[in-house]
């Protein structure tokens, strides 16, 4: 059985070459000398004078780790002081009732000098602009006029109004929000008139909460926070599940200090709840499945006859194509834990062929309307199925560009990876070794001595670790075996899979399969049927608790053991820290200002600035920002571009645009689509895990390379060939 022990030499770097395992072997003699120098100091002599050299190496990065912790800590705790020095915001919704002849009328006096004005108002809305000649919309308009003062000789006035689109139905219930930049602590006058083709009255609610801080200041605390928490992650100073809390805990302190401090429930409902119930629910099926899905990845390699790349090429096609029709997270949770398999037996990094899979994951799933977040929601707004993208027309249309994508990509990926070295280099008498190695380590991390006999134990299985490791040194030193990039004992490798993949337990896989067929059917319905009212959560959820019902468990903590707990309290931060986020207008701001950016150019050119300036907004946002919040944020922005007579552009275009960055934009970064961080999660409990940096240096030149070939394609069809205009 091969382990991975990540304080161990990696296949790419000579054991000879790394001082940071040197240093661990004599600092581990050193603490064998100081937990035996009572009885026998003179035996450890010779360690204690080795390690003498790497004293002041390990005081300075003590210390740095001491400055580090006492750093963080600063930082939550002065997060933790703003956060509670400023109480929740307890604005009550105000109900009320317009018609064409009944409006509405407050005065806000407490305004005192605030910045902003941020204004909720829930009501029957519609999810696109309104068009004042022919829709039913309600008019909202924010006046303060300033009187004449020290200043100002003359009265200042400005007034704001605010469009929002009636539901034909009156059936959806949506909460929209706008802030306004007010003049001074005057009185502001709100008045709210509804336009409606007859005599109908609609109600509303409606909150305001008052602001101290200017937008751009906002956006700019928003940015530093995100750079932060990247910062943190990237260069690993903690865990990336610690960072994004982190971040959150910054980021609600920040709305703290300007007036906008949510409540705890309002917290929890940022959580996208039906994300982690889809992992959580999908864990148990791949479990109990890995075994009868390396069955069907043998095929791969069977069909490659032992060569690397043609299976790594297969494996990647694969992924593509069920994240098509299935959940990215759903697919990687499938094909992870069978590749590391896989890799161990064919002695391959699983690392590198991980990352391809997770890459071809998230190209493959902007190929239909239902394989990415982001797709989902664009066919599933009302605004832009009037404007005639439904599902077959948007399925289609991707379809293709992605087919272009893929085909593009397997050559550059070979370009990415023809100086990687795919095999680890070592023989199993080392892997065994290492085995051996690291059964120790653990074990005598385990006693904590109390006595003299536990110490001397302890000493002893320390000693046993260092020898251990200097014959393991001598190994690598005299190892000179050179492995082929095609494996000539291809079969004799396929015996060795069904030798140690064998399906052990027939019954329980029968069960297993069948449970999740039904489920994979169930999340297909869900996206064609709409009489089905489950979201893909519940459907992952109660698959779950028949396949526990079915299986007979007994033992439950065996089960909650395997859930990845880390990956999902990763996620659950991330969700706040993005809504916190965009509650900071960073969002907003982008959409706002890549809507100036368009206006600025020159008309017979518009078009096609707009969608290469869209198109690459989206890619580089979704890379660095979830791309579920921010697709929501864009497509009202593209909307009002579209209908904007001074504009003058198509929306189809541009939706297309947005979906191509926001889907192949995760890409970009570990943390940019959630199969990347599934993967990297499951691939860590393996011990496989790969860093931010080793995914960004594959990730971000693939997401550039995809978003070339997509913007080509979206030029060459909607400026050369006149596609959806």
């Amino acid at each position: 059985m091969t382990v991975h022990e990540p304080s161990f030499v990696g296949a790419e770097e000579p054991w000879d070459n790394c001082c940071m395992d040197t240093e661990r072997r004599y600092r581990l003699g050193s603490e064998v000398a100081s937990l035996s120098r009572s009885n026998s100091s003179e035996k450890y002599e010779t360690l204690e004078n080795l390690n003498r050299s790497f004293r002041l190496a390990s005081s300075i990065k003590c210390c740095l780790r001491v400055s580090k912790v006492v750093a963080i800590f600063a930082i939550v705790v002065l997060s933790s002081l703003f956060f509670s020095m400023y109480p929740d915001r307890d604005n009550p919704w105000r109900m009320l009732a317009v018609s064409p002849s009944d409006s509405f009328s407050m005065n806000v006096t407490d305004f005192r000098d605030n910045a902003l004005l941020k204004l909720q108002v829930a009501g029957p809305f519609a999810g696109r602009a309104a068009d004042s000649a022919s829709q039913e919309f309600v008019l909202i308009q924010v006046e303060q006029a300033e009187e004449p003062g020290q200043r100002r000789r003359r009265t200042q006035q400005v007034t704001h109004n605010w469009t929002i689109p009636l539901h034909p139905e009156r059936s959806d219930q949506k909460v929209s929000t706008r802030t306004f930049e007010m003049l001074s602590s005057d009185p502001i006058v709100i008045t709210i008139q509804a336009f409606l083709q007859d005599n109908d009255v609609v109600p509303l609610s409606m909150t305001h909460q008052s602001l101290y801080v200017t937008k751009e200041t906002q956006v700019a605390i928003a940015g530093i926070i995100l750079a932060g928490v990247y910062v943190l992650i990237i260069f690993e100073i903690v865990h990336r599940t610690l960072a994004a809390m982190l971040g959150s805990l910054a980021a609600l302190a920040a709305l703290a200090i300007i007036g906008d401090r949510p409540s705890l429930v309002t917290v929890v409902e940022w959580i996208d709840y039906e994300t982690l119930a889809l992992l959580f629910g999908m864990v148990r099926f791949t479990k109990c499945i890995k075994t009868s899905f390396m069955e069907n990845l043998k095929v791969a390699y069977q069909l490659s006859r032992g060569r690397v790349w043609p299976m790594i090429i297969i494996l990647c096609l694969i992924a593509a194509i069920l994240s098509a029709f299935l959940d990215n997270v759903t697919t990687m949770m499938l094909f992870t834990p069978v590749t590391i398999r896989l890799c161990e037996v064919l002695n391959l990094d699983p690392r590198h062929v991980l990352i391809a899979e997770v890459i071809f994951t998230n190209i493959g799933g902007a190929a239909t309307a239902v394989g990415d977040p982001p797709n989902v929601i664009i066919v599933s707004n009302q605004g832009l199925r009037r404007e005639g993208i439904d599902f077959a027309s948007f399925t289609g249309y991707m379809f293709l560009g992605i087919c272009l994508v893929l085909l593009t990509s397997f050559p550059f990926l070979r370009m990415l990876y023809w100086n990687k070295k795919l095999y680890n280099k070592e023989s199993i008498e080392i892997v065994e070794l290492k085995h051996e190695i690291l059964v120790w380590r653990q074990t005598a991390q385990r006693i904590n001595p109390a006595s003299r006999e536990e110490t001397a134990v302890k000493c002893l299985l320390m000693q046993k670790v260092l020898n251990l490791e200097n014959l393991l040194h001598k190994m690598m030193k005299t190892f000179q075996r050179q492995i082929s990039q095609e494996d000539k004992n291809w079969e004799q490798n396929i015996q060795e899979l069904q030798k140690k993949h064998r399906i052990t337990d027939t019954v329980l896989l029968v069960k297993c399969a069948s449970v999740l067929g039904v489920v994979i059917f169930m999340f297909f319905l869900n996206s064609f049927v709409p009489s089905i009212h489950l979201e893909l959560g519940w459907i992952a959820i109660l698959g779950a608790l028949w396949l526990l019902v079915l299986a007979d468990v007994q033992d439950f903590e065996i089960i909650l053991h395997r859930v990845e707990w880390a990956t999902l309290l990763f996620f659950a931060g991330l969700f706040v820290l993005m809504e916190a986020l965009a509650q900071l207008q960073l969002i907003d701001y982008i959409g706002e200002q890549t809507a100036l950016l368009i206006k600025a150019v020159p008309e017979d050119q518009r078009l096609a600035v707009a969608i290469i300036l869209v198109m690459w907004v989206s890619a580089l946002a979704s890379s660095l920002i979830d791309n579920i919040p921010f697709t929501a944020t864009m497509i009202p922005v593209l909307l009002n571009l579209s209908q904007d007579a001074d504009v003058n552009l198509p929306v189809k275009p541009l939706i297309f645009a947005l979906a191509m960055g926001a889907c192949l934009g995760g890409n970009g970064t570990l943390i940019g689509a959630s199969a990347n961080v599934v993967c990297a999660g499951i691939a860590e409990q393996h011990g496989y895990g790969f860093s931010f940096v080793e995914f960004f240096k594959l990730g971000f030149p693939m997401m550039v390379m995809t978003c070339l070939v997509a913007m080509c394609y979206l030029l060459a069809t909607h400026i050369g060939l006149g596609w959806n205009m």
